[in-house]
């Protein structure tokens, strides 16, 4: 297993639509223990495979992360067959955008279909912060970052500060 490189915003790759996966093989499943290490090494909970430069449809979480037992979840190609109407408003942040957090609206619940880690096909009935976190992981394989649901001013303050933070920047 590795630690990859998690892309930051603005960054043109995390606005890709990503790509659905043929089939479950040895490298998808490489990939998924590449993806779990790295997000357990950013303390995250969740985490798409677009978020390390790799377009494909596949999420890793592990919500219970900070437990002793962790639990992590795998889904290949997921869908989300059905939303609820009821919303709940959740902080979320995003190891795509450091150090950020904004409340954010969402369906409270949502069944997902989705392949496992071993190739075979699941619906899960998700709610709270599991539905949450499914939902905005699931943004990131349309390209969609949390900050789109934030009003143009919040979302124009946080790339400000996320440029302005930049390890990589150069002032001469």
């Amino acid at each position: 297993m590795s630690i990859k490189k998690i892309l930051t915003e603005p960054n043109k790759i995390l606005r890709q639509i990503s790509k659905p996966v043929e089939k479950v093989g040895k490298y998808e499943q490489n990939l998924m223990d590449d993806m779990l290490d790295t997000m357990y090494a950013a303390d995250g909970i969740g985490l798409a495979a677009i978020q390390i430069g790799i377009p494909k449809r596949i999420i890793v979480m592990d919500i219970s992360w900070h437990k002793a037992e962790k639990k992590p979840m795998y889904f290949v190609n997921p869908i989300i067959r059905e939303k609820d109407k009821e919303k709940s408003i959740y902080e979320e942040g995003c190891l795509s955008v450091p150090n950020q957090f904004a409340e954010v609206e969402r369906p409270r619940n949502c069944e997902v279909e989705y392949i496992n880690y071993d190739g075979k096909k699941e619906l899960l009935k998700a709610e709270g912060l599991l539905a949450t976190c499914i939902q905005h992981e699931m943004d990131h394989l349309e390209g969609i970052l949390f900050i789109d649901y934030l009003s143009k001013l919040k979302k124009s303050m946080i790339i400000k500060k996320l440029l302005k933070n930049r390890p990589d920047r150069i002032v001469v």
